[in-house]
């Protein structure tokens, strides 16, 4: 066996096939390798384009739980769009690491809870926030990215809001 070490510059560097195959032998060898999301058949379920009102009313749905709601918020940064029709891909390794979940297996079960409020909100069983592929990325539409986008701007300016509001209140009188 012949050991090599790349500097995160040589990889960061390295054509996007390099990148996804090392991406893929350090997640095999340390057993992170996603696993299948629990849905339904394929020929029935369907990628749907999430308006701001359907994310807002999945976000009311998994209020409770701090870490699905963080993963949903993971979507307002920008993906990787392509394919026709179009979709955006998020690395599931990403959405690990920037929501401090332990395992993939939690990302996944937060998909999964996003996934059924989505059908609630919906009214409409087949539909579906997010797919996967067999790289170990999240699929949504680019119009379901934008809605989370919108989502979080607006949350953060009436936070924003609130705290010139709380600020002004405190002010001492001049």
């Amino acid at each position: 066996m012949t050991g090599i070490t790349l500097t995160t510059e040589q990889i960061r560097n390295a054509p996007a096939p390099v990148r996804q195959w090392i991406e893929q032998e350090v997640i095999n060898a340390l057993g992170l390798a996603p696993r299948p999301p629990v849905a339904t058949p394929v020929q029935t379920a369907h990628l749907v384009a999430c308006s701001e009102d359907d994310v807002a009313g999945v976000l009311e749905h998994i209020r409770g739980t701090f870490p699905a709601v963080n993963v949903l918020l993971e979507f307002a940064r920008p993906g990787i769009n392509y394919g026709q029709p179009a979709v955006m891909t998020f690395r599931l390794m990403d959405i690990l690491h920037h929501t401090r979940l332990q395992e993939i297996g939690q990302v996944m079960t937060c998909l999964e809870m996003i996934n059924q409020a989505l059908t609630v909100v919906r009214k409409d069983p087949s539909a579906r926030f997010c797919g996967f592929d067999n790289e170990g990325h999240c699929l949504i539409a680019p119009e379901t990215q934008a809605s989370i986008a919108a989502l979080w701007q607006d949350m953060m300016e009436r936070q924003q809001m609130q705290q010139s509001k709380a600020d002004t209140r405190i002010a001492p009188a001049a």
